[in-house]
């Protein structure tokens, strides 16, 4: 870490320190949200032409590309032309075109390019299938530390989530990672476009890693019988790159700031028992990580695998049956997870025991989904379980330095982000007692 980092990384953990709250019993937030707020209705733009591309955003492939995807209403190249000057585009790459049909559906052209490569920290100016109408530019992620992830289940797209969107967007992030259940399109395809552009301005501006959730399947007995198949066109994400090809869009892994944060995406709604091909791969995921070059390591889930509250019981005890081991295993520091409608933060945990070598979990499914929160918790709270609370909001996972990673959970508290909850994640790597 260079010199100016390190003084800014230890600035963040002074100031971050002093200003954390004393350490206190489990805490079941009284606070009352209001009730849900109405679905957003996202037309396209009538004016624009059936090349302008819609619904663009991008994603992270390996350590120096990007994958930028879009959709076209009419046929257009699956060209995208970039520089590091607005307007101005020396260079370009060409990827593919797709399209799906759902039903009486049929998809506009979905198209995706892989740009680079590109220079750390450096803002790149883009327009898609070349077309002079829209200019969209995004900031690569840095190539050490600090790194702040943004990380937001179970969006949708009501008027919660636009509150979760524009507080995202007030505050400098490098990348946002979502644990699944997006659109909330639901069977009606429509609502995936109106999704995509719901999310364009921020998608589009920073990579968004993401992985699947039960409203992702969308499967239909005997008429749609394949699962994932919008989620799949729509949401490709690098699962044939790194050192550690999946083979499968619903799950994988990436690394970040340099390699100093191994990100694992892993799929609630595939195999995973002993022996199936997300168990393989995670067990060889897991073994090619070295803890010496990579002091953090987190995984995102959408059921989740530790919860106290009374929705969503038991659904990720079959996951956690078959791959708590393997993450214990390799000192796996933080696990996220969406699919309950409400905030949650356990200390560290295996074997739903205390374990200081055990990651910390957190549930974040409060993004802004139309459902509404899951209100009702298991009393009493269980002693793993130190903070939560039924609101819509977002958190933050600051990566300081090689050891400490600071976690907030900003609160929607009527239009405006509150910080309702703080703690600091420390790597496993350099503990003693976590030695393997």
């Amino acid at each position: 870490m260079g010199t100016k980092k390190s003084t800014v990384a230890l600035a963040l953990l002074v100031l971050a320190l002093s200003s954390l709250p004393r350490a206190c019993l489990a805490v079941t937030s009284p606070y009352v949200r209001p009730r849900p707020r109405a679905t957003l209705s996202l037309r396209r733009d009538a004016d624009a032409g059936g090349q302008t591309p819609q619904q663009v955003h991008v994603s992270a492939v390996g350590p120096d590309k990007m994958r930028v995807t879009w959709i076209t209403d009419d046929d257009a190249p699956a060209m995208v032309d970039y520089g590091t000057a607005s307007g101005q585009y020396p260079f370009s790459a060409t990827g593919t075109t797709a399209d799906y049909s759902y039903l009486m559906y049929h998809s506009g052209n979905i198209h995706d390019a892989v740009v680079g490569p590109l220079k750390p920290s450096t803002t790149y100016y883009y327009r898609c299938s070349s077309d002079p109408s829209r200019e969209f530019s995004f900031r690569t992620p840095p190539s050490g530390l600090p790194f702040t992830f943004v990380i937001a289940g179970d969006l949708g797209q009501t008027e919660w989530t636009n509150s979760t969107l524009q507080h995202i967007a007030a505050a400098d992030y490098d990348m946002l990672l979502l644990p699944g259940d997006l659109s909330y399109a639901d069977l009606d395809q429509p609502r995936w476009d109106s999704y995509g552009r719901l999310v364009e301005p921020l998608a589009s501006a920073r990579p968004w890693m993401v992985t699947e959730g039960n409203h992702e399947v969308e499967k239909i007995p005997l008429l749609e019988r394949h699962p994932f198949k919008a989620y799949n066109a729509r949401w490709r994400m690098p699962y044939d790159a790194g050192a550690s090809p999946s083979g499968s869009n619903l799950y994988y892994s990436f690394d970040a700031a340099g390699g100093a944060v191994h990100v694992i995406m892993l799929g609630s709604y595939t195999d995973y028992d002993a022996g199936t091909a997300q168990h393989t791969w995670l067990q060889g995921d897991l073994a090619g990580v070295d803890r010496g070059k990579t002091p953090f390591v987190v995984a995102l889930v959408h059921a989740p695998w530790y919860n106290s509250n009374k929705a969503h019981q038991g659904e990720g005890d079959g996951m956690r049956d078959a791959m708590e081991a393997l993450l214990y295993g390799a000192r796996v520091d933080a696990v996220f997870a969406g699919h309950v409608h409400a905030y949650e933060r356990f200390a560290r945990v295996y074997g739903d025991k205390e374990d200081q070598c055990g990651p910390v979990y957190v549930t974040i499914g409060d993004g802004g989904n139309r459902e509404g929160l899951a209100e009702k918790y298991i009393e009493p709270q269980p002693k793993t379980s130190v903070f939560r609370e039924a609101s819509f909001g977002h958190g933050r996972l600051q990566v300081v330095n090689v050891t400490h990673a600071l976690w907030t959970w900003h609160r929607n508290d009527d239009d405006e982000p509150v910080v309702a909850d703080q703690t600091w994640i420390t790597s496993l790597a350099p503990n003693p007692a976590c030695k393997k």
